[in-house]
């Protein structure tokens, strides 16, 4: 089996990002790391080459050519291969375009599983495992929980309202990989040196073929509102009449 890890270049998860004073937004020089959700998602592929599920792991990132730091590091996580397919616009790295460019590298490099984060932690658009799935026509497991081989199929465990959703899907397939999935490993030194033997390949995406166009403008950006400080209460009668006189949530 051949697993598909698509893996995002994100401002690292534990940095606050800040408007500047004149509103614009400026994430250059902030550091960045890779997607939580698709390293999650690559943990998972890695896992399965390990109990001799999966013969070979490729991670591909679509962007600029800063993202081949980030296939490195998936690389010593344990992929066998890299690819960065490359754009040069920034309308490109709009959900739909990039499930155009990693679908028509699917039809290229045929996998028999695509796994990837359920969502960017930049944009929190839950969109490009869906749309990939929909534009190659394979079934999909999405906010999975869990994921095991049973008899020729993936039977996925789904996190839904209310509780759990187990389906079965037939190969290929794309699943979208929730936080409970498992933990991904640590990266130390040894493994990213290793990391540097193992091939990486840079596709230019617009040797795909792939029509692509701005499908959103970004009009401005608005800081959050800041929290209010707390209060502090003496005795439970105090909280019920807050809640109900001044929260009126009760």
């Amino acid at each position: 089996m051949k697993i598909l890890v698509p893996v995002k270049r994100v401002v690292d998860a534990n940095i606050k990002v800040k408007l500047g004073a004149d509103g614009t937004l400026d994430v250059s020089s902030l550091k960045k790391s890779m997607n939580p959700f698709d390293e999650i998602a690559l943990e998972q592929a890695v896992q399965m080459k390990e109990k001799g599920i999966a013969h070979e792991v490729i991670a591909v990132s679509v962007g600029e050519a800063q993202c081949a730091e980030t296939l490195r590091v998936a690389l010593a996580m344990g992929a066998d291969k890299a690819v960065l397919l490359q754009t040069s616009q920034a309308y490109e790295l709009e959900p739909l375009n990039v499930a155009k460019i990693l679908a028509a590298y699917v039809n290229q490099s045929t996998p028999d599983l695509i796994i990837c984060g359920k969502q960017a932690v930049d944009d929190d658009a839950n969109q490009v495992g869906q749309m990939v799935a929909a534009l190659c026509g394979y079934p999909q497991g999405t906010h999975a929980s869990g994921a095991e081989m049973k008899e020729g199929r993936l039977v996925v465990t789904r996190e839904v309202d209310g509780g759990f959703e187990v389906v079965e899907l037939t190969l290929p397939a794309v699943v979208t990989a929730d936080l409970r999935l498992n933990a991904p490993r640590y990266v130390t030194l040894p493994m990213m040196m290793k990391a540097k033997r193992k091939p990486q390949e840079v596709i230019e995406a617009a040797s795909l073929g792939v029509q692509l166009r701005a499908h959103t403008e970004v009009v401005g950006y608005e800081a959050p509102a800041a929290r209010k400080v707390g209060q502090r209460v003496a005795s439970v009668d105090e909280l019920i009449d807050k809640l109900k006189n001044e929260a009126k949530v009760l």
